[in-house]
């Protein structure tokens, strides 16, 4: 079937239609794919800026009770913590680890750095999934998930995705100096 498919002819309007837009796509990607790039490195830079500098506030430290004290990976650093105390932590974790991605502009090594943490990280929330009580809506069952905390733990597998892209992405640069 596919020899009959490649004899077919093919007339010069088409032939021209399809040659014009592919012309046109490599144009467009010439820009957005150093668009997109800057703007993934961005983002994840401005989400950790955002979410570690709430660490250091009261509000951010009792939301991540539950999801901490209920963790197998985590729930020990309250025995060396105090909620207050974990919180900033984490809240200096997360400036530095938004601070390594956008180090990009500096060298590649430092947003590879800053991506496999980040990608660690979101790994970990991930696992709140499991642990943390409250995330599936019980008359509804699996996969019926809550708004809070289920839904906003699922978004951490998009993050997870940026993250690892950032990793792999910085590692190539890395590579191919």
């Amino acid at each position: 079937m596919s020899r009959i498919i490649t004899e077919l002819p093919i007339s010069p309007m088409t032939l021209g239609l399809t040659i014009r837009w592919r012309d046109q796509a490599e144009r467009l990607l010439a820009y957005a794919e150093p668009v997109s790039r800057i703007g993934l490195y961005v983002s994840l830079a401005i989400i950790y800026a955002w979410f570690g500098g709430m660490k250091f506030t009261d509000y951010e430290a009792q939301g991540l009770v539950p999801l901490v004290e209920n963790s197998p990976l985590l729930s020990w650093f309250y025995a060396v913590f105090s909620v207050r105390g974990f919180s900033t932590f984490l809240g200096f974790v997360e400036l530095s680890i938004g601070l390594l991605i956008a180090l990009r502009l500096v060298s590649p090594f430092f947003s590879a750095a800053g991506g496999l943490l980040s990608a660690g990280l979101f790994v970990t929330t991930l696992s709140f999934m499991v642990s943390t009580p409250g995330v599936v809506v019980p008359e509804l069952g699996v996969p019926a998930i809550t708004v809070a905390p289920g839904q906003f733990l699922l978004k951490d597998v998009g993050l997870f995705a940026a993250s690892f892209w950032v990793f792999a992405d910085s590692l190539k640069s890395v590579i191919h100096k």
